[in-house]
């Protein structure tokens, strides 16, 4: 069965009556414009997404790792300490600063990391420790 067309319309799409079939040129700007906006905030995305995951990777020590290892101890004295993490992470060193920070038995504890002099993390909690010796009871200087 072979349709035909007015007026030498072979290659025309029934229903169209005359009209060719075609995207405009306002339609095309559209879609593209769309595709690209898409594409951009996808990139976007994943863009941040690396950057991210690229800090998260940390190669070194942290302040956090030597205060989860000095927030064992039971007892603290004010002062300050330092040493290095040894063959394991050569280049890097770690100071502590302990402070009564109340008569209470509260105690501020500042960690610093540092890399061949430059300071690679930093870390201040506060740890309770009613049974360290504190240089103030009961309202009186400890002798």
């Amino acid at each position: 069965m072979k349709v035909s067309y007015k007026s030498g319309e072979e290659n025309a799409v029934p229903g169209t009556q005359g009209r060719s079939v075609a995207f405009t040129l306002i339609e095309v700007v559209v879609a593209s414009g769309i595709f690209f906006i898409c594409t951009f905030a996808i990139l976007g995305i994943m863009s941040q997404g690396l950057k991210t995951a690229g800090s998260l990777r940390n190669t070194g020590p942290t302040a956090g790792m030597v205060m989860a290892d000095f927030s064992l101890t039971n007892k603290l004295e004010e002062g300050t300490a330092s040493g290095a993490f040894g063959d394991t992470y050569p280049d890097y060193q770690w100071m502590r600063e302990v402070t009564e920070a109340g008569s209470n038995g509260l105690y501020q504890v500042d960690v610093v990391v540092t890399r061949n002099g430059k300071i690679n993390s930093t870390l201040t909690s506060y740890l309770y420790r009613p049974g360290s010796g504190s240089s103030i009871r009961g309202g009186l200087r400890r002798p």
